[in-house]
């Protein structure tokens, strides 16, 4: 009998030792940079494709488009409003930095795939901009597939209620907004970054250069739009 529980308890530990071994042997397949610690956040991204220093290919479950992702970052799904999918052309996400998630605290991008009537965008653009910092005076560029209208402000709360200080001479934005159209279709994203736990005086540019590289990375599925 007691050799016999004996080969039962060699055959579970050898069974625990294997299970491990696959498991940290299917692990090291990953880099070893927090996006990919997260099992949800790695199901979008490509871990053969480090685009750029920082960032890896994002590939929406929609289909839609493709942008780039940044490392230190995890998608939240805690719960149903964190990550928000209908059909192949609405999907709504936040991610954060995992330092700031640890610690509970504002610092986050957000990203929304919608459809528009390209015929309308100025009044959506100027719908976004308006609510937000209450102007419509973005900056506007193109790409070879993308339209993008970005602006920046400093928002904060007295009480309950919303300020805003536009004026970058007055205060460093904490807030960067962007409105991305496909050219080629009525698909179109918008990209929230708060920045509030960083935002430090002389980093404007830093930030700027960082989120505006994520919009240019932004590129969408080729083919006929969604009737």
């Amino acid at each position: 009998m007691k050799k016999r529980t004996k080969t039962i308890i060699a055959v579970i530990a050898g069974a625990a030792i294997l299970i491990g071994g696959i498991w940290m042997i299917n692990e090291s397949r990953y880099p070893n940079v927090p996006a990919f610690d997260d099992h949800f956040t790695r199901e979008f991204l490509n871990k053969d494709k480090k685009v750029d220093d920082g960032f890896y290919e994002f590939k929406s479950k929609t289909g839609q488009y493709t942008m780039w992702f940044p490392e230190e970052y995890q998608l939240l799904h805690e719960n149903e409003q964190q990550y928000v999918r209908d059909g192949d052309f609405y999907e709504r996400w936040k991610a954060s930095s995992v330092k700031n998630k640890e610690e509970n605290q504002l610092n986050y991008l957000q990203v929304k795939l919608s459809e528009s009537n390209p015929d309308d965008e100025s009044i959506y653009v100027e719908s976004l901009f308006k609510d937000e910092f209450g102007v419509n005076n973005p900056q506007k560029w193109e790409t070879a597939n993308t339209r993008i209208y970005f602006d920046t402000g400093y928002l904060y709360f007295k009480g309950t209620e919303e300020h805003v200080i536009y004026d970058k001479n007055k205060h460093a934005p904490n807030t960067y907004i962007a409105y991305v159209a496909d050219k080629n279709s009525s698909k179109v994203i918008e990209l929230w970054f708060d920045d509030s736990l960083n935002n430090q005086v002389g980093r404007e540019s830093d930030k700027k250069d960082w989120f505006v590289k994520v919009l240019n990375s932004i590129h969408f599925k080729e083919g006929k739009k969604h009737e």
